[in-house]
């Protein structure tokens, strides 16, 4: 079970990165798991990533990968009342100050579109979403944190990212594909299925 504290750091947290999400929340990933995998141990490596997976295949905006993030928290802390909460704690938290920003600077901005400095901050900008991007990548990549165990995963994202660049094929069918590879590597999660047997 959480505590009240738990769940203000929770939204304290998501209401941080909020200002971090230059390029949309999906920018922000490898720091989302560094707090909920690694530090807290809220979610396992499957359910981060099959929440990012579920909300990019699903039809709607892909922040809806934070409110799978939340949901899983609650679940994982034992109840439905918990996981509507932690929906509450990470979507109002990533939502309310990005949306008040992009607001503000986006009618800024085009009131002062032919100024030298907003069209400079424009292009400086696209480089460290390409970052955080590859940043998210890498967290998603690195599922054994093993090369010799990741390295399809590694040319099969680089494979998508070429396709992604220099062709117009809809991203649902390279979602197809990686579904396809990704049959088979399920193994079994110790911290989410009981019975495994040692060969899982």
């Amino acid at each position: 079970m959480l505590a009240w504290h738990d769940w203000l750091d929770l939204f304290w947290h998501y209401f941080l990165l909020s200002f971090m999400s230059v390029g949309g929340a999906i920018s922000t990933t490898a720091e989302m798991h560094r707090y909920l995998v690694e530090q807290h141990g809220w979610l396992t490596q499957a359910q981060f990533n099959e929440s990012i997976a579920i909300a990019q295949a699903a039809p709607g905006p892909n922040v809806l990968f934070v409110a799978l993030m939340g949901w899983n928290v609650g679940l994982d802390a034992g109840s439905h009342a918990a996981a509507v909460l932690g929906v509450l704690c990470t979507m109002t938290g990533i939502l309310v100050p990005s949306s008040a920003i992009t607001l503000l600077a986006s009618a800024w901005g085009h009131r002062n579109r032919e100024l030298r400095a907003v069209r400079a901050f424009k292009q400086g900008m696209a480089p460290l979403v390409i970052a955080l991007l590859v940043s998210t990548g890498i967290v998603l990549g690195a599922v054994d944190r093993d090369f010799a165990a990741d390295w399809r995963l590694w040319v099969l994202s680089i494979v998508a990212g070429v396709v992604i660049w220099r062709t117009r094929v809809h991203l649902l069918w390279l979602l197809a594909v990686g579904a396809v590879f990704g049959v088979g590597r399920g193994g079994c999660d110790r911290r989410r299925v009981t019975g495994c047997t040692a060969d899982q």
